[in-house]
C-alpha cells in the first residue's frame, strides 16, 4: 500500500527547481508521485507517494543531487 509523506526544503525558487526535486525523487524506488510546493524565501513542501517510507538521507541525498537543497525540520 503506498503512503505519503511530506518534506520540507529550503533553497528552492522556481518551478525549474521543482521539476529538478521531482526528477530525483522520481529516480527512487517505490516512489509514484511528487508534488513540490514552492516558497521561494522558506521551506518549500515535498510531498512523495510510494511503496515504501523514504528515509531522510534518501530525500536529503535527492534534493542535493537537484541542486544543492537541503532538507529542513519543519
Amino acid at each position: 500500500m503506498a503512503t505519503t509523506q511530506e518534506f520540507h526544503a529550503t533553497g528552492l525558487t522556481c518551478g525549474h527547481c521543482a521539476q529538478a526535486v521531482t526528477d530525483e525523487l522520481t529516480a527512487l524506488d517505490g516512489v509514484r508521485e511528487v508534488g513540490v510546493e514552492v516558497v521561494a524565501e522558506g521551506a518549500s513542501t515535498v510531498r512523495v507517494t510510494a511503496d515504501r517510507t523514504l528515509t531522510d538521507a534518501e530525500v536529503s541525498g535527492a534534493l542535493d543531487e537537484a541542486g544543492g537543497y537541503v532538507l529542513a525540520r519543519a
